[in-house]
C-alpha cells in the first residue's frame, strides 16, 4: 500500500503535476488531493491506480522495514 507521503514524493521525483498523475492514472485530481493533504482515504483500487501509474513512470516503493517507508527511482535494467 502507498501512504500520502510517498505519492507526494513519487510525484516529487517524478516532476509531475497533480493533473499529471490524474491523466496518467484515471483518477480525479481532487481524489489525488484530498489523499496527498490526508483529508480522506480512498478506495484501495484507487490508491492501486496511482501506485500502478506512478511505477510505470520510474518510481519503485519501498515497504515500512524498520527505516521508514519511502519512495526512489526504479533501477534501470539494463541487462547488466
Amino acid at each position: 500500500m502507498m501512504t500520502p507521503s510517498q505519492c507526494r514524493a513519487a510525484r516529487a521525483l517524478l516532476s509531475i503535476s497533480q493533473d499529471a498523475l490524474a491523466a496518467k492514472s484515471g483518477v480525479a485530481k481532487r481524489t489525488i488531493a484530498s489523499f496527498e493533504k490526508e483529508d480522506r482515504k480512498p478506495y484501495d483500487r484507487t490508491i492501486d491506480a496511482i501506485r500502478v501509474a506512478l511505477e510505470c513512470a520510474g518510481v519503485e516503493f519501498i515497504a515500512e522495514n524498520g527505516g521508514g517507508a519511502g519512495v526512489r527511482f526504479r533501477k534501470a535494467n539494463n541487462g547488466h
